[in-house]
């Protein structure tokens, strides 16, 4: 995977830019208008494949069942999903257009789906049947079948063949010929090339967020190169603002924050330290593959680096309940925010929906959930107190900075023990006002010194001087603080992982281990031993599995990623 972070537009395979678009196919019914069947497929075919996974089966959500017409007239909870006197008014209408229930719910259905299903229903609702019978449904949830593993994202990454096109002249790279085989297909022509001024104004906030300077756009219309263009894009990715306008991005995908995000919205110590490496990793262009790898186990790679340790703080960016009523739930929540977080930013699937059950539109098992959140089994809940601060600098340093620590506590400890042994028999014949006044370091002295042969000798009191004035200066000499980042850190052993029943903690199932989801059929993960006591290695497989140019998710995700933020949409 050879993209690095600094990549503009990138030549992506068609598969990347286009969807699939499944019609059904009627029996030849007789008598049946030509323009009504066409409707009545298409409206079919957006129900199969937006609202079947929820209203079909055993038990359809809201009892509302969509195999027949008969299924939508007969409604379900909220009555019948039809209204034949007033069509525009019937329930599925409403539904999937968000007046009241928004269905579907993962998400609004296009303009030109919603109209389809508006005008079927205004024609009275034809239900064309397939050959052999009703239009098939899934029962539930997909499964992992030879069918579903066929699905466009999963296949292995091609290069498709470059369209042949009218307007070759149009064409200056492979892109622009897939763009224009559109564009005539539709019977449109494309627009013609923005102004130079126009070209850099929009090359520079895609690249750096801010707008090109006065000197900067009369520099571009006064250069006549025929690589001018191209200069002005190196100009711009040479930029630190590069960084810090497409870092942005990313840190918007990682849930980037430096609070807790819960109740006292606690500071996240040193968390700007992530913010700096993922700047600092878009403008040295860093690979792509150990951008992943340096935050999925930096902290396990052979040679850990301040870089690789301060990239791991990708765990501990999200939400954090410092006083849980339910430790258990508590430690799973986080855990899903990391699972959900790492499918969905890499992988561009929302594994995290099969935490409870079945997903209910991907072919994840909730099986494959756990399998993969067991990666991160061994992770500690993010806290102050349990070495999720850890310093970033060399081992030899650190060793040596915390001798000099540990001699300084020494030092005041040796100190405070024999003020204490002067003090102590004082203090019992302190009156109520002297034990106020005793708080008050300037006024102790003077206490002590009224009972110079009576208490202590003269000798102890030039004693504890000489020890009170050593205890200041040790005081205000502090032994330099280490560096440090917030950090992910383990258990000394993974937790065993289980199916937890409908997501609950409390109520475990199948014991499972480690593995990658069943869909993408790739072989059992081989789990090995991390470089350090402190960490199991499994994140590294994880890491390897996800960079890998094996699979088919990760390029596609980061390529459309660079696509949508140029353009507007993957």
């Amino acid at each position: 995977m050879k993209i690095g972070l600094k990549t503009v537009f990138v030549f992506s395979p068609l598969s990347l830019l286009l969807g699939a678009f499944w019609v059904s196919s009627a029996n030849g019914q007789q008598g049946i208008d030509p323009q009504k069947r066409k409707t009545a497929q298409e409206a079919i075919a957006i129900l199969k494949q937006n609202c079947f996974s929820c209203h079909t089966g055993e038990k359809p959500m809201g009892n509302l069942k969509m195999l027949s017409r008969n299924d939508l007239v007969k409604g379900g909870l909220s009555g019948s999903a039809l209204n034949s006197a007033k069509p525009s008014e019937s329930l599925l209408l409403k539904a999937v257009r968000y007046q009241g229930r928004q269905m579907p719910p993962a998400g609004k259905l296009s303009l030109k789906q919603i109209e389809v299903l508006t005008k079927w229903v205004e024609q009275g609702t034809l239900w064309v049947e397939e050959k052999g019978g009703s239009t098939p449904a899934p029962t539930g949830p997909p499964k992992v079948t030879a069918e579903t593993m066929k699905f466009w994202s999963f296949q292995p990454v091609k290069h498709p063949q470059v369209p042949a096109v009218k307007n070759k002249a149009w064409v200056k790279n492979p892109i622009d010929a897939f763009v224009l085989q559109g564009l005539e297909g539709a019977k449109l022509t494309p627009n013609a090339p923005a102004s130079r001024t126009a070209l850099l104004r929009r090359a520079t906030y895609d690249l750096t967020g801010l707008p090109p300077t006065t000197e900067e756009v009369r520099a571009f219309l006064a250069d006549t190169a025929p690589n001018a263009y191209e200069k002005v894009i190196d100009r711009l990715l040479a930029s630190p603002q590069y960084g810090v306008k497409w870092g942005r991005h990313w840190l918007d995908l990682v849930r980037y924050a430096e609070t807790n995000s819960y109740e006292r919205d606690g500071h996240k110590p040193n968390a700007w330290r992530y913010r700096d490496y993922v700047i600092h990793a878009f403008n040295a262009d860093k690979p792509y593959n150990e951008f992943v790898r340096e935050q999925l186990a930096g902290d396990e790679m052979p040679e850990r680096t301040p870089e690789r340790l301060i990239a791991t703080g990708f765990y501990r960016l999200g939400l954090w309940d410092d006083e849980p009523a339910d430790p258990q739930q508590a430690l799973y929540d986080d855990l899903d925010d990391i699972v959900s977080t790492t499918g969905q930013v890499f992988l561009g699937l929302t594994v995290n929906c099969a935490r409870c059950h079945d997903h209910k539109i991907d072919p994840i098992p909730q099986k494959d959930y756990y399998r993969m959140l067991s990666f991160m089994s061994g992770i500690k809940r993010h806290s102050y107190g349990d070495g999720s601060m850890r310093p970033i600098v060399p081992e030899a340093e650190a060793k040596a900075a915390q001798a000099v620590i540990k001699a300084h506590e020494a030092k005041l400890k040796t100190n405070l023990d024999a003020i204490q042994k002067i003090t102590r028999p004082i203090y019992a014949d302190l009156t109520p006002v002297e034990k106020e006044e005793w708080r008050t370091d300037a006024t102790r002295v003077q206490i002590i010194q009224k009972r110079i042969g009576k208490i202590i000798t003269q000798a102890d009191f030039d004693q504890y001087t000489r020890l009170h004035e050593e205890r200041k200066k040790l005081e205000e000499f502090q032994p330099p603080a280490l560096d440090t980042a917030l950090c992910v850190t383990e258990e000394a052993r993974p937790r065993i992982t289980h199916v937890l029943m409908r997501g609950n903690p409390h109520v475990e199932g199948e014991e499972v281990q480690p593995g990658f989801p069943s869909v993408l059929n790739f072989p059992e993960p081989k789990l090995a031993t991390a470089p350090y006591p402190d960490t199991s290695g499994r994140r590294t497989v994880l890491a390897n599995w996800i960079a890998s140019p094996q699979n088919p998710l990760t390029a596609r995700v980061m390529v459309n990623r660079i696509w949508q933020y140029h353009f507007g949409r993957g």
